[in-house]
């Protein structure tokens, strides 16, 4: 057997399997939101079924209005700065974004409620605001840290493979 036909035979063998992967991905995800509806035609009030959907929208809405465009932005001006920014870098500062998005989608509305006030002071009792911003600091601190990680990482792989090469 020549070399190019075992080339392409191993070629179709990773496809496939990469086929079966997507494929089994796809059932789990379907069982998942099967779940999902079932529980929550069980537990949830027909009444609320609407603001669900509205709560839903919004979320598509934000994720791909907002979070995903601003995600891809800093990704694209990164690759084009200079292009001397490691893929894994740009990698790690995506998700942190992603992350600190994430978050702030689910305290915004406890920073705005506790700022117009409410009738009861024990369902908002903390200082959502300035969790946050202590958030985004452990967040920012973090990123820094994989960042250092990722670049020493590279830094000793490449030590070795020059080492490896020079032997």
């Amino acid at each position: 057997m020549s070399a190019t036909r075992s080339l392409e035979l191993a070629d179709r063998r990773g496809a496939s399997r990469i086929v079966k992967w997507r494929i089994a991905l796809i059932l789990i995800g379907l069982g998942l939101i099967s779940t999902g509806g079932l529980v929550m035609l069980d537990t949830v009030s027909p009444s609320r079924y609407l603001g669900i959907v509205i709560w839903m929208a919004g979320a598509i809405i934000v994720h791909d209005g907002i979070i995903a465009p601003i995600v891809f932005g800093i990704g694209f001006v990164m690759r084009k700065a200079g292009r001397k920014i490691p893929i894994g870098v740009i990698a790690i500062i995506q998700a942190a974004i992603v992350v600190g998005a994430i978050v702030s989608l689910i305290v915004f509305p406890e920073v705005i409620k506790k700022s117009i006030g409410t009738q009861n002071p024990t369902v908002l009792p903390l200082d959502y605001g300035l969790n946050l911003v202590v958030f985004y600091g452990v967040i920012a601190a973090l990123t820094v840290v994989a960042i250092a990680g990722y670049l020493a990482l590279m830094a000793r792989r490449q030590k070795l493979r020059s080492a490896s090469i020079q032997d």
